[in-house]
């Protein structure tokens, strides 16, 4: 006789794919197992027990059993229904959207525990629904720390390459941050000390400062780090070009890449607490 694997989790709901007449196939961020993908059985009849509670941005505890392909969700309860909050205002709608596509381009393996990182969505989302702060600036707080989770912390206050103490000017992409006078090569950027002033604050959870940023050094900050998160995952986010961020320039150093990488850096535009506090 072969057993039944049942286990309970916390996740968030980070995509939904319609799988026949009346299922879903879920895509959650847990908590213990990192992504999964389960199957959730008749949620699209209007009687579904906890249909509603299975849509994206939502934080839910869930009971499943393990199939050979894919789960089975049994039972799901709602911890945090930070959809609806979200969904209201279309800044924070894409800002969130383009978050939830971030996490499953970090989490390429399933099964693979992210504890941190899961934390570190649900801090945002929350922040996200419950607060006021600026939805492009948690965006790029998130997408800064989540490249720290993934070893691809910028390197903001000393040189890329030898580690030599800044202040330095130059900043370049492919190095992963700032560039030395004796490390820097032709047409890296030179971006606002401003921008990374506030790129480093955002890494650092310090918002009053992040706060009393002005719109100039968001824009390039911003840019900054869409192409530093897309150079590491070697593709372009689809959701990023519909933030409202205003407009982004293109980093300088790009300007002589081929034009699909350059297409793919630019269109787009652990616990680590510090979204909300």
């Amino acid at each position: 006789m072969v057993s039944v694997t049942v286990y309970r989790d916390s996740g968030v709901v980070l995509r939904v794919t319609k799988l026949g007449e009346a299922d879903r196939i879920v895509s959650l961020l847990t908590r213990r197992a990192g992504r999964v993908r389960a199957v959730a059985k008749g949620v699209r009849r209007t009687k579904s027990r906890f249909g509603g509670r299975l849509e994206p941005f939502s934080h839910v505890d869930l009971q499943l059993y393990a199939g050979r392909n894919l789960d089975i969700v049994t039972q799901a309860v709602t911890l945090d229904s930070f959809g609806s909050a979200i969904a209201a205002d279309y800044s924070r709608y894409t800002a969130a959207t383009a978050i939830l596509e971030t996490v499953e381009r970090l989490t390429s393996e399933e099964r693979e525990p992210s504890l941190k990182l899961y934390l570190l969505l649900v801090s945002v989302l929350r922040a996200l629904a419950e607060t006021g702060r600026d939805p492009s600036l948690l965006l790029d707080a998130f997408l800064v720390r989540s490249m720290s989770l993934a070893g691809w912390a910028p390197a903001l206050a000393e040189c890329a390459r030898c580690g030599e103490p800044g202040p330095h000017a130059a900043f370049s992409i492919p190095s992963g941050g700032l560039l030395c006078g004796e490390c820097r090569s032709p047409g890296v950027a030179r971006p606002a000390p401003g921008a990374i002033a506030l790129m480093r604050a955002l890494a650092s959870g310090d918002w009053p400062s992040a706060e009393a940023s002005d719109g100039s050094m968001r824009r390039e900050a911003s840019g900054l780090v869409a192409a530093l998160l897309q150079w590491h995952i070697e593709r372009g986010l689809k959701s990023l070009p519909l933030v409202d961020r205003g407009s982004v320039a293109e980093p300088a150093e790009l300007r002589g890449y081929p034009a699909a990488s350059r297409d793919a850096l630019v269109e787009a535009r652990a616990d680590l607490p510090g979204f909300i506090s």
